[in-house]
């Protein structure tokens, strides 16, 4: 048996011990989000760094036509708020951690200018053995926003893996046929057939969608999202803020304080992990088939994906999503879903969803359920 080649720390058995006293202990000491209020300039940054142009998100005009009197942040702007939330985790320096999923639950709309305050712990360690990267710790999180009256506006479980990067580079099984395949080419007809995805998306917006008229089975329309470029996931970090993302003395002042977040590039500067999403070679370096985008930014596709099925009417209630794939440069995903429950509880009028993410291959990319609440025609 070949011995591994070490260029990275792997996870020991010790670092988890010590992670394991952090289980349910509230975190006092966190980095700052990148957003502590819902501005319009942050909604809108966010919105659009998904994809997303509903007006409802990025016209205060039409914002005033609404019975919110203004524009509402999307249910995915709380990545934003939260550095905890969108994957950053503490315990085990040097080890990888990949975004791998959510479960959301929303209590009410986000409205725009309030302050967003957060309290997380550390809720779980799960270990796993993958294929992309052998022994893997799934590490849980739980995080609470709250508005500026105290009231809570939605709770969150999300989950990173913590992988070694040397196995997942080395002996990792997981993307031997991507890599084998030949890097995808988009003809004119390609292009065609994706920006007629794009030009027929439907947000419903004002005409609302009302519990009494969806029927389970029914299928919701196709979305699109790509094809994947660098250039997508700078975007979506304008609106999202990314976890290490830092320029000049900040940068080196983040090193500081965290040397196991300084890695050196081609040139032997030390550079943040984070650069997987759009260094194609430090990603190889990490057992990844090429840059490729963030599990927030997956997460967030869903939620803009039923959003502008229920209409300012509804309200997104709950999301659970999975990540079960990296999508890298090049890829185009797929999203479709179906309306899987009807039901009623609490005075409430709930539709129930299961919705599922392909790339142009038919690899499952992520799947998700979901939950809203919709008007009824009788209140």
């Amino acid at each position: 048996m070949t011995e591994l080649k070490r260029e990275f720390v792997g996870i020991t058995d010790r670092a988890l011990d010590d992670l394991r006293k952090r289980i349910g202990v509230r975190i006092e000491d966190t980095l700052e989000p990148w957003c502590y209020e819902s501005t319009r300039d942050n909604i809108r940054h966010y919105a659009h760094g998904i994809g997303d142009d509903n007006p409802l998100w990025c016209d205060p005009a039409y914002g005033k036509t609404t019975p919110y009197g203004d524009v509402l942040a999307p249910p995915s702007f709380l990545f934003s708020c939260s550095r905890i939330v969108s994957g950053y985790v503490g315990g085990m320096p040097g080890v990888h951690a990949m975004f791998a999923g959510c479960d959301f639950t929303w209590h009410k709309p986000i409205p725009r200018n309030i302050e967003i305050s957060t309290s997380a712990y550390l809720k779980d360690l799960v270990e796993h053995q993958t294929r992309f990267a052998g022994r893997s710790i799934q590490q849980i999180y739980h995080v609470d926003f709250f508005n500026p009256s105290g009231d809570l506006l939605a709770a969150a479980d999300t989950w990173c893996f913590r992988t070694d990067r040397d196995i997942a580079r080395e002996e990792g099984t997981k993307y031997k046929e991507t890599n084998a395949r030949a890097p995808k080419v988009y003809t004119n007809e390609d292009l065609a057939k994706i920006y007629k995805l794009y030009e027929n998306e439907e947000v419903r917006g004002a005409t609302p969608r009302y519990w009494e008229d969806v029927k389970v089975g029914d299928k919701l329309p196709p979305m699109v999202k790509g094809p994947m470029t660098v250039t997508g996931f700078i975007a979506y970090v304008q609106g999202w803020g990314g976890l290490y993302v830092r320029s000049h003395k900040l940068a080196w002042k983040f090193i500081q304080k965290h040397p196991g977040a300084g890695i050196k590039n081609r040139f032997g500067i030390p550079d943040c992990p984070e650069r997987v999403h759009w260094e194609p070679e430090f990603a190889l370096r990490v057992g990844a088939p090429g840059a490729y985008d963030y599990g927030p930014e997956r997460c967030s596709w869903m939620s803009h994906y039923i959003t502008n099925w229920i209409g300012d009417a509804g309200l997104l209630h709950k999301l659970y999503c999975e990540v079960r794939r990296h999508n890298p440069e090049g890829d185009t995903i797929f999203i479709e879903g179906s309306v899987t429950g009807k039901s009623e509880k609490d005075g409430k009028k709930l539709i129930d969803f299961e919705i599922v993410a392909k790339n142009q291959e038919g690899d499952l990319s992520a799947k998700a359920t979901a939950s809203a609440i919709l008007p009824s025609r009788g209140r």
